[in-house]
């Protein structure tokens, strides 16, 4: 799995992934994360368009993630989800869980701030 952080605007982040995020790679997942939460109000779009495979302990490290940033006072959304990762996140539930747009520039655009 490859990840890189773009800053969209002044006060949001955009996760790109690309690959396969399974055990292997859940390590690097979770130091890029810690590296956003690092920030004062965490504000994430994670890009998921070139995402091969997300497994279990890939799901997990959004969630914790996500806890962690809400209490923060900011968000974590999904965009890009192909067929594959959206029917995961609805099988396991978490479409209740996360915000999920077609595109980066929807996920932005939907922010309330």
């Amino acid at each position: 799995m490859q990840a890189t952080i773009t800053d969209h605007r002044s006060d949001v982040a955009v996760l790109h992934l690309r690959g396969e995020l399974d055990a292997d790679t859940a390590g690097q997942l979770h130091a890029t994360l810690a590296e956003l939460l690092e920030r004062p109000v965490p504000r994430i779009v994670v890009d998921v368009s070139e995402l091969k495979f997300c497994d279990s302990v890939g799901l997990s490290a959004f969630v914790t993630s996500k806890q962690v940033i809400a209490a923060r006072g900011g968000w974590l959304s999904f965009a890009g989800a192909n067929g594959f990762l959206l029917n995961l996140l609805e099988t396991v539930g978490l479409t209740r869980y996360f915000a999920i747009f077609p595109e980066v520039d929807d996920a932005i655009a939907a922010a309330q701030f």
